[in-house]
């Protein structure tokens, strides 16, 4: 009997060979690069820290941190957007439809619906009506409506929670029409912080990207155009931007011993729990986005903290109290993400070798 693990593994595999064969990940890569380069080209994408930080014991960013759905995927793809078009500091408005044709939908990389009883992804959201089976054209394009459908779907249920964080940790605002229903094509997209508790909701406007390091977070292009926003699961790149912080944070020590981060501190200022944080960094190990570094003293990591309480916090354990187990110290490889995340992925997986013993 497979071990979770193997169960995960072969999951994943099999929803990445279904995207292969959708061209999903293409698709959406390909329309990423092309706002990219039809607008201002940003080398880094400019996320502002109040996104990480918890209030109580969840962030905003650890409420995202879902099985299923795509919020965080989508917040950080509206970012990516707003900076490719918009100069620092521009209010952001909603430019593009939510689908068909340069919509949001076409950003967006989903496997579709999976039959668990047929073992099979040919039946979507209804039964392939008679009359279109037997037309491989015709079952290609009834295949491809379905997955447009999903699509939305996903789009449209971002938003739903985006919007249902909370009346002042909400990300988007949705008007209602007249009959209450969600206007999802009039959302509106908010800051990092979530909407405030003001009249006037704090509406995203493009960060400043010489801004400091203990504001915002640089995540490099290749995040988006390589296809790992599509593939990493939302505790991974919920895992990836911690370790991000941290490292742009304390530069100087991680590039010389590595960040750490041990459970008490994680707990309090992002609110990601051990499992999460713990599957994370295994992964993006195995992806070849972090590494492990030599350990050192952590209160080395204190040169240069500032006045920044919360950064002291973190890298601050007092030496006559014993930790119960020592922090892995971490360096992102941002070369890594250079890579296409797709063949990555098929590479480290366990079960990329045997793919023709996996659903189709």
């Amino acid at each position: 009997m497979a071990d979770a693990k193997e169960t995960t593994d072969e999951r994943r595999l099999r929803r990445l060979q279904q995207m292969r064969k959708t061209g999903s990940v293409t698709t959406a890569s390909k329309a990423l690069d092309g706002i990219w380069k039809a607008g201002k080209k940003p080398d880094s994408i400019i996320l502002r820290r109040t996104l990480l930080r918890a209030d109580g014991e969840r962030s905003r960013l650890t409420k995202l941190v879902l099985p299923r759905g795509i919020a965080l995927r989508f917040y950080l793809l509206a970012a990516f957007e707003a900076q490719c078009r918009l100069d620092t500091g521009e209010p952001w408005q909603n430019v593009l439809p939510l689908k068909g044709a340069g919509s949001w939908s076409t950003l967006v990389a989903i496997d579709g619906a999976y039959d668990t009883v047929l073992g099979t992804y040919d039946t979507t959201l209804e039964q392939m009506p008679a009359e279109l089976r037997g037309s491989t054209q015709a079952e290609d394009r009834w295949r491809k409506r379905k997955l447009e459908a999903l699509r939305l779907q996903q789009v449209k249920g971002a938003l739903r929670t985006l919007e249902e964080l909370g009346q002042e940790d909400a990300l988007v605002n949705m008007p209602r029409g007249a009959r209450g229903q969600r206007l999802y094509e009039n959302f509106s997209l908010m800051e990092e912080g979530g909407r405030g508790d003001r009249k006037i909701p704090d509406f995203y406007t493009v960060p400043d990207p010489q801004g400091s390091a203990a504001q915002t977070i640089a995540l490099p292009k290749d995040f988006f155009l390589k296809g790992w926003i599509q593939l990493l699961n939302p505790s991974e790149v919920a895992t990836w931007l911690i370790l991000r912080m941290l490292s742009q944070w304390a530069s100087k020590k991680h590039h010389t011993s590595g960040v750490f981060l041990t459970t008490r501190s994680r707990m309090r200022w992002f609110g990601l729990r051990d499992d999460a944080w713990e599957d994370g960094c295994q992964r993006l190990l195995d992806f070849g986005l972090i590494r492990h570094a030599e350990p050192f003293d952590p209160g080395d990591l204190l040169e240069g903290a500032g006045t920044d309480p919360v950064m002291k916090m973190l890298f601050s354990q007092p030496v006559h109290v014993r930790q119960p187990y020592e922090p892995h110290f971490w360096q992102m490889v941002d070369g890594g993400l250079a890579k296409d995340a797709a063949q990555k992925l098929d590479q480290e997986l366990p079960f990329g070798n045997r793919s023709s013993t996996l659903p189709p």
